[in-house]
């Protein structure tokens, strides 16, 4: 007879303290700076206090949280001691561009702590932005080598990345076709490397530090020099589809007598909004969200303010359809777009409402990315951190550097 592996029975006690565990590290990190006292914990969780306090010992024996006493009390009782992320343990955040690498160093908590940039105005290869992106993390590493640990590198790449192995298939502003960028920086850094779609990790930032905190079924649209990218958040986790290329949502057709896109397809989303009529008709060559909304709001032109609502009436029908498909309780606008919406949100709203199918847009809220020019470095490393943050105790050292 061939000896076979017993039937899992249950849950052993060591899975559900691992699993304690995991809750607790998410909870602080996604409180941020503020933390959260041990009797929060208590609340958030239904744990009772003394497992608690053994979960906060053992997350602060593995230096992934610390704890203080609170800054302020009510003068009755014992005050509860607020736990915090540590800052041992760091993420490499990366994101190549059309005309610039940034790279960040992030802490637990979405802190970007560390950032520089290079930039590549005539684009680059992936081989040579792995050059620059190697000069770059030895440039914003050199400050932390001493006493932390980098837990691994996350990439946000605006195009199709595949999920298994990071081999970036398509990113047709950066000019790559199946590219193995996460394997060729891997091996220049001797870090992990895991990469994703860039809008995707934009989500998955609002979902947790930003305005999609607390939504289960959450939609972030991004604008910005690449075209428009999305990611979708449902039940709380990001929805990848098959391989990591769901969120295309720059490609939703939205006028049937467009022009043509550089996907082959005729009338996208990205081909009719889009910065380039906007900068140029407020004489700019390039602007950042927040400038460019201050332009187009203290403009007085016809003609801009045309432009603004086409692209809205556009957006709306993309919007829209995004809603009558997935139902989210939640769309965040992103880069140029929460621009565009900051000018006449009642314009966009009306778009997106449409009388015979009220009920999939009852509850929708529709708003402004918080997380600004930090979106994609919190995004990226939230990728990084995932496997520490999933299992705190099981997290393995040996394949990461201390330098």
């Amino acid at each position: 007879m061939i000896a076979t592996e017993p039937a899992e029975r249950g849950h052993t006690h060591d899975r559900v303290r691992r699993q304690n565990l995991s809750t607790i590290l998410g909870l602080v990190h996604q409180s941020g700076a503020s933390g959260l006292s041990r009797s929060e914990l208590t609340v958030v969780t239904g744990l009772n206090r003394s497992t608690i306090a053994a979960l906060v010992a053992e997350l602060s024996s593995l230096e992934l949280v610390i704890e203080s006493d609170p800054e302020t009390t009510t003068g009755v009782g014992r005050p509860s001691p607020v736990v915090r992320t540590s800052a041992r343990m760091l993420a490499i955040a990366v994101n190549p561009e059309i005309d610039v690498i940034r790279v960040g160093v992030v802490s637990l908590g979405g802190r970007v702590i560390a950032s520089a940039r290079r930039q590549t105005p005539n684009g680059c290869s992936a081989r040579r932005a792995v050059e620059l992106t190697t000069e770059l993390v030895a440039e914003v590493w050199a400050d932390f080598a001493a006493d932390h640990i980098a837990v691994g590198v996350g990439v946000a790449v605006p195009g199709l990345v595949r999920t298994a192995d990071g081999v970036v298939r398509l990113a047709p502003h950066l000019e790559w076709s199946e590219a193995p960028f996460s394997a060729m920086l891997s091996d220049a850094l001797r870090l992990r490397v895991d990469a994703a779609n860039d809008a995707s990790l934009g989500a998955l930032a609002e979902r947790t530090f930003g305005a999609g905190r607390g939504a289960a079924e959450l939609v972030y649209f991004n604008g910005g020099a690449s075209g428009i990218g999305g990611g979708i958040v449902t039940r709380g986790s990001p929805l990848g589809g098959a391989a990591g290329y769901a969120g295309e949502l720059g490609h939703t057709l939205v006028n049937s007598a467009g022009v043509l896109c550089h996907c082959g397809a005729i009338g996208c989303l990205e081909t009719e909004v889009t910065r380039g009529p906007l900068l140029r008709l407020v004489g700019l060559s390039d602007a950042s969200s927040d400038d460019l909304e201050a332009t187009l709001a203290a403009s007085t032109s016809d003609a801009v303010g045309a432009e603004v609502h086409r692209q809205l009436g556009y957006l709306g029908i993309a919007l829209r359809n995004i809603a009558n498909i997935l139902n989210p309780q939640r769309i965040v606008l992103g880069g140029f777009l929460g621009a565009i919406y900051a000018i006449d949100p009642e314009y966009l709203e009306r778009c997106v409402a449409v009388p015979g199918l009220a009920a999939t847009t009852e509850s929708l809220v529709i708003t402004r990315s918080e997380l600004g020019p930090d979106i994609l470095m919190l995004g990226a490393a939230e990728l990084s951190f995932g496997t520490l943050l999933n299992d705190p105790a099981g997290w393995n050292l040996t394949p990461y550097i201390r330098r």
